[in-house]
């Protein structure tokens, strides 16, 4: 998620990974889109992670389309991060 001054500016981006493929976009939205899919993560307590810049080249991804390998290390940084947020471990082959 990216934090502006603006609510009409703010741009937020939904992960699944179900691990096998690529992670894959499950929601993105503007403004008020945007704050309802952060809200939907806090009720879940899904983490959220801000990062701007991910953010805007993930909104290039279509819904339901895997992430480009491209985005795979920068990603797979966010999973990691929610992963030990959670307590999980990654899955493990």
């Amino acid at each position: 998620m990216s934090k502006k001054e603006n609510l009409a500016d703010d741009l937020a981006i939904s992960l699944e990974y179900e691990g096998s493929g690529a992670p894959k976009v499950t929601a993105k939205g503007r403004g008020y889109i945007a704050q309802e899919i952060i809200e939907a993560a806090k009720a879940n307590n899904i983490p959220i992670q801000q990062n701007e810049e991910l953010v805007e080249l993930l909104s290039q991804v279509e819904l339901d389309q895997e992430i480009p390998e491209a985005l795979y290390e920068a990603v797979a940084q966010v999973l990691i991060f929610a992963y030990q947020l959670s307590g999980k471990e990654p899955l493990k082959k």
